[in-house]
């Protein structure tokens, strides 16, 4: 049983027999550093059923749960802070249970429960994954497996953005300058080579419209009059209507880019359980407005739009079918909500979408409730800031957008030349170091960006971020290597249940930690926020590391106490493991 557990139950006890009342809820919080005390009953949140001075209601609350309560050796008093000192015998018991659950902290996902699903990544196919993308998908996939070790089964899906005029553009361009070139005739990733035909577009299309400017057209007349926007739209009208030839180059050129990405996909570590594309949910939703029309939740303009009047709830009026009866992209999201619920037997969907977007969402959820779907009050929009680089913000058409696979492969070039300054990897083969560097790297860069609060904007700095010492992935990845060292040293069996021993302050402080990991999951799984996991983790190996320098384990001289060191450097290995995981962060066995 939990400490908070044990104590909740004794504090209750202690209110009815000194005071007389029942109390439903007893708050904790962690004992502040400058007391002493393991941790502390938060007196104020009692005055709601208890009346009088809170510092002498902890003083009796305190001196009854020392003489009744085993588990409790000591106690102090600050104003209305009950700090309590939680016995050695206790820590040591708890250890040696934790110590033999596998897989400590995550729970088996009951086949009862409904599932979850998680929308992250959704990519449009005219360009490459970005610095951008890079967030998104590794929060998104972190999210997935907390939620999953929360003890939900999961749902990992994108939506691809593969049709419209940006898709054309790319097309369009292909087949003007693009003399028939391929990625196999090219060497060129596919999803690269269509993107560069997007941003010949781009260019192509600024010269025209600075040539008409200077044949006398205001800006905003070139703009829509350029022939090769002309062309592009034309395009996309042919495509509308089933135009064998664009369809046909479409699928291509489509497909290069999907090939290009699930390169970038598994280099990144991440994947998806089910694909839906734009060309086949842009025309879900329609039936929804007749029935929104009927049901009196949309109303029609006399142009023939429909709207929606969200004013009464803080926001707009909202068009969700335009005048000549095609949707916009809010009633594609409405029909595709109602498809991934009717496809899989979920109750909640999370979108990992930027902060540019909180409002749309807002609408979206919004319009699904006043349509009578019960489901919609378990959507959840996982916001996040934009990434900077030092050298500034990302930017797409011109050709200067942070690569996703540029920046992978600076990380692992990075990892390599710091490890090679360090000098650390004498024995290992020329493989064995590559894939190290690889681990490093991308460690370096998922935990530089997952141990950031989601809705925080973030400038990443790639050196700083493989740094082996602070709060980054390459620290903690050195702290599991080591621990990893230490077992494969130990020439003892380190199995057995250990009582006999007399435990210090630091050892006490990563068993702490360590009781922490299954609330911390639980948490970060309810605020969908990976941070959670990554800074535990950072407290988890700051407090080992402590622990590390300040005591001998293989050289201990008490065999029992040998092994209990032993036994505790394993658990926090693996803890970091596990935690990592749930990241999508991998852990090399050395380094």
């Amino acid at each position: 049983m939990s400490i908070q557990n044990i104590l909740t139950s004794a504090v209750k006890k202690a209110v009815v027999q000194i005071f007389g009342k029942e109390i439903e809820n007893v708050e904790f919080q962690a004992t502040k550093k400058d007391f002493e005390g393991d941790i502390t009953v938060v007196i104020f949140a009692l005055l709601r059923t208890l009346k009088g001075n809170p510092a002498a209601i902890g003083e009796q609350i305190g001196a009854y749960l020392k003489e009744n309560i085993d588990v409790v050796d000591d106690f102090n008093v600050v104003k209305g802070f009950l700090n309590l000192i939680i016995s050695e015998e206790y820590f040591i018991q708890d250890f040696q249970s934790i110590y033999t659950i596998e897989n400590f902290g995550i729970v088996k996902p009951n086949p009862e429960d409904k599932a979850v699903m998680v929308e992250y990544s959704s990519p449009n196919t005219n360009k490459p994954l970005h610095l951008g993308h890079v967030r998104n998908n590794l929060l998104g996939f972190s999210v997935s497996n907390i939620i999953a070790a929360a003890g939900k089964k999961v749902y990992k899906t994108q939506i691809i953005n593969d049709r419209g005029i940006h898709i054309c553009k790319s097309m369009l361009a292909w087949k003007k300058y693009g003399e028939g070139k391929t990625p196999e005739s090219t060497g060129i990733k596919g999803d690269k080579l269509v993107g560069n035909y997007y941003v010949a577009f781009d260019k192509a299309y600024k010269k025209e419209i600075s040539d008409l400017i200077t044949q006398g057209k205001s800006e905003e007349e070139a703009k829509k009059q350029a022939p090769i926007l002309l062309e592009a739209q034309e395009m996309l009208l042919k495509w509308e209507a089933g135009d064998e030839e664009v369809l046909t180059l479409w699928k291509k050129m489509n497909q290069w880019v999907y090939d290009g990405f699930a390169i970038s996909y598994k280099n990144l570590g991440v994947n998806f359980d089910k694909n839906y594309y734009e060309s086949d949910t842009y025309i879900l939703g329609k039936n929804v407005v007749a029935e929104g029309l009927t049901k009196g939740v949309f109303e029609q303009d006399k142009d023939k739009s429909v709207w929606i009047d969200l004013t009464d709830e803080g926001l707009d009026r909202k068009i969700v079918q335009r005048s000549d009866g095609t949707s916009v992209y809010i009633t594609q999201d409405i029909g595709t909500a109602i498809k991934r619920f009717k496809d899989y037997h979920i109750d909640s969907l999370t979108y990992t979408v930027g902060n540019e977007q909180d409002y749309h969402f807002k609408v979206l959820f919004l319009i699904l409730k006043k349509l009578g779907f019960s489901w919609a009050n378990n959507m959840y929009h996982l916001s996040y800031g934009m990434v900077d680089l030092p050298s500034g913000k990302m930017k797409s058409r011109e050709g200067t957008v942070v690569d996703a696979d540029d920046l992978m492969n600076e990380m692992t070039t990075t990892a390599r030349e710091i490890s090679q300054e360090l000098g650390k990897l004498d024995g290992y083969s020329k493989d064995e170091k590559e894939e190290l560097y690889r681990i490093i790297g991308m460690g370096a860069l998922k935990y530089y960006i997952l141990k950031v609060d989601p809705k925080k904007r973030i400038l990443f700095d790639p050196k700083e971020s493989i740094d082996f010492n602070g709060n980054t992935g390459p620290f903690i990845q050195y702290t599991y290597a080591r621990i990893q060292s230490i077992l494969r040293k130990s020439d003892f069996d380190y199995t057995a249940p250990i009582s006999t021993i007399s435990i210090s302050d630091k050892e006490r402080a990563v068993i702490k930690q360590i009781q922490l990991y299954p609330e911390t999951v639980q948490l970060a799984s309810k605020n969908q926020s990976p941070a959670l996991i990554a800074n535990y983790t950072y407290d988890l190996v700051k407090g080992y590391n402590s622990f590390y320098q300040s005591s001998y384990i293989l050289g201990c001289e008490d065999e029992n106490l040998k092994i209990f060191r032993t036994q505790l450097s394993k658990k926090v290995g693996e803890i970091i493991k596990s935690g990592f995981q749930l990241l999508g962060i991998n852990v090399p066995e050395r380094m």
